[in-house]
């Protein structure tokens, strides 16, 4: 074999190793219900839960960050860290088994601490809120979308339902009028403003109050209109 042959299948061999080890590391994407932030008032004394949660690459406590801006008193934050900062390893428009063991159990550590907070500190869904942006947008969307309560709020900035183009499931259920706000720029590199539409009839047919913005040529990041729509319903339960 001469030595540009030999060159070849070394790298070939290289490659295929990297993949191995990449879907390996895909596969073991399992999420620690446990590892939580909280900050705000003690979860024993608090009247209102917001389940906050991060992007890709971030962190609880970078999710937490925007608390400085948050209104409205007696509020817990409460934000789980993901596995290698990744809640599942693709876009949420792949095909939902790549994202898989992933998103199942980041949808399992949402459930989890819903319920932890309704059954151990007494909180009524009414009276829990889920944020998320990016990522942890589409997230905490996905969750509320597949599991219907009447919830005090659900944000989900620059996020939008989790399948691929044309495939979203049917969902199913009630929300009872809870306000879902979507925040978006209408150019995001990473959320197509059709999804965020699409998102928005999911969430009416669910009975949502839904208010939908998209802001024109804004980066994927949050905004000053934005938080004064989260905060307005904080402070007023209503949009």
């Amino acid at each position: 074999m001469n030595e540009s042959s030999s060159a070849t299948r070394r790298s070939k061999n290289f490659h295929q190793d990297i993949k191995h080890k990449i879907k390996r590391k895909t596969m073991n994407l399992q999420h620690n219900p446990n590892n939580i932030v909280i900050k705000g008032t003690p979860l024993e004394t608090a009247k209102r839960a917001i389940v906050m949660l991060h992007g890709r690459g971030a962190s609880a406590r970078d999710i937490l960050s925007l608390t400085d801006y948050l209104e409205g008193a007696d509020y817990a934050y409460v934000a789980p860290q993901a596995t290698q900062s990744t809640w599942y390893p693709h876009s949420f428009m792949a095909p939902t088994e790549a994202n898989e063991p992933g998103l199942s159990s980041a949808l399992e550590v949402v459930g989890k601490i819903v319920a932890r907070l309704h059954d151990e500190f007494g909180f009524a869904h009414e009276n829990i809120f889920l944020l998320g942006f990016s990522q942890g947008a589409c997230l905490s969307l996905e969750y509320v979308a597949r599991n219907p309560l009447r919830f005090g709020g659900v944000f989900g900035l620059s996020g939008g339902l989790i399948g691929p183009e044309n495939q979203l499931p049917d969902y199913a259920g009630d929300l009872q009028q809870t306000p879902v706000f979507l925040g978006c720029s209408d150019v995001d590199p990473h959320i197509p403003k059709v999804r965020v539409l699409e998102s928005e009839q999911v969430f009416k047919g669910l009975n949502a109050n839904v208010v939908t913005k998209l802001y024109k040529n804004f980066p994927h990041s949050v905004n000053d209109d934005e938080l004064e729509i989260v905060n307005q319903v904080l402070t007023t339960t209503v949009f």
